[in-house]
């Protein structure tokens, strides 16, 4: 099986849970034999992580341009994976005239078009809307899906959505969550309640709910903490903090941006309280995972415990949206705080989430069956979806004639 990754941006495991996803998946198709090339038309992030340390073929391509085509067509893979809906725009219909037989295959990552809608209702402080979940994003992200024959879904929040509001078939769809290799002996390495103290926050700074959760929890909850506790403090890390979020950082407040972490798990192992306010978003989320497999609880919202504990209990506090978020926000990480019973009790949770729901062997065998099922079976299930053969009939032509159009343009200039 020889798998192409066409990558939106260069895997940064240790900076976003993008990352660390790109990464399982790489390791899941080794397993199973795969030869992985990942090709990606971004610039090599600082924090990227050597992809031929880990058996990969890494090649740098150009968008609109015909020299994917003659790349692709030698390569011949037999898996094309898409990583987020815009790399199947770019690079689908190019996928599809030089390769029709590979299977075709989407991480979504998260929905994007729910994120978006949740922002936009946000930003005009207001409930979202059915209206809200039809905007051009939805229009095209929703069409990729149909696009391909497989499309990885990691919440199954977004599962039911795209099957009930957008009426995508439940074949086309597989729910491949965010991984984990714990398997309960790690809780033995778990720092105590009295080893740790303070809070801490992690996220990738380029990504909107991350900076947006930053900012309300320094104007908003952080000052109420404080006044609760005085001496507590909250380290924020996180990859490429922009100039106004060191901007934030307050020793009198105890609120320290830090920065960029080598090893986020360390500090978070090292904090009583992992705090994700978050307002918007999609998906799941890598920190509090990864805050789980560190034994440290959280508090949340709403928004970002979606889709992760399913009918078990959370691993510390959910804080449900209302006008009183941040006062409720500010009681619950208290209580938490200060209460070693109940912090000790999130974090016996926090390891049964991982155990029940996101261990690795399962989620990664069914998927592996799932491969050998579609490519077996691939012509039979085209010919299923109609809607499929016909977006793709169509998006081949007006894409290859929109990039042949800025290739010219391109040339000319």
């Amino acid at each position: 099986m020889r798998v192409l990754i066409i990558g939106y941006v260069w895997p940064e495991p240790n900076s976003s849970a993008a990352g660390r996803r790109m990464l399982e998946l790489v390791s899941a198709l080794q397993a199973n034999g795969g030869e992985i090339h990942f090709a990606s038309a971004a610039v090599l992030g600082e924090h990227s992580v050597d992809l031929a340390a880990l058996d990969v073929s890494a090649v740098s391509i150009v968008l609109n341009c015909d020299s994917f085509d003659s790349y692709i067509k030698d390569l011949q893979p037999t898996v094309v994976i898409f990583d987020r809906f815009l790399m199947e725009e770019q690079f689908g219909w190019r996928v599809e005239r030089s390769c029709p037989a590979a299977l075709k295959i989407l991480d979504s990552e998260d929905l994007h078009c729910l994120r978006h809608a949740r922002h936009q209702a946000l930003k005009q402080k207001r409930e979202l809307n059915r209206q809200d979940l039809c905007s051009e994003l939805a229009l095209r992200e929703i069409a990729a899906i149909w696009r391909c024959d497989l499309t990885l879904i990691i919440s199954e929040f977004e599962l039911a959505l795209l099957q009930d509001s957008y009426g995508v078939p439940t074949d086309l769809l597989h729910y491949l969550p965010l991984l984990s290799e714990f398997d309960g002996s790690q809780a033995a390495n778990w720092p105590s309640y009295d080893e740790r103290q303070h809070c801490v926050v992690v996220g990738n700074f380029r990504h909107a709910p991350n900076w947006d959760a930053v900012q309300y929890l320094r104007s908003e909850i952080w000052p109420l903490i404080r006044r609760r506790m005085p001496m507590l403090q909250c380290h924020v890390y996180g990859a490429y903090p922009p100039p106004k979020a060191l901007q934030l950082h307050s020793d009198k407040l105890g609120f320290l941006v830090k920065g960029w972490a080598a090893d986020a798990d360390e500090v978070v192992r090292k904090a009583r309280l992992c705090l994700a306010p978050l307002r918007f978003g999609a998906g799941q989320k890598g920190k509090l995972l990864a805050a789980m497999e560190c034994g440290t609880p959280s508090i949340t919202s709403a928004i970002g415990a979606e889709g992760m504990c399913g009918d078990l209990a959370w691993s510390g506090s959910i804080v449900t949206d209302s006008s009183q978020f941040a006062a409720d926000f500010t009681a619950a990480a208290c209580a938490l705080y200060g209460d070693r019973d109940a912090w000790e009790a999130a974090q016996r949770q926090g390891g049964e989430l991982l155990l029940k729901r996101y261990q690795c062997s399962s989620h990664l065998a069914y998927f592996a069956q799932r491969l050998l099922e579609l490519s077996t079976e691939l012509n039979e299930h085209r010919l299923k979806h109609f809607n499929g053969l016909m977006l793709r009939h169509h998006t081949v032509k007006s894409h290859q004639y929109m990039s042949q159009w800025i290739a010219a343009k391109n040339q000319q200039g």
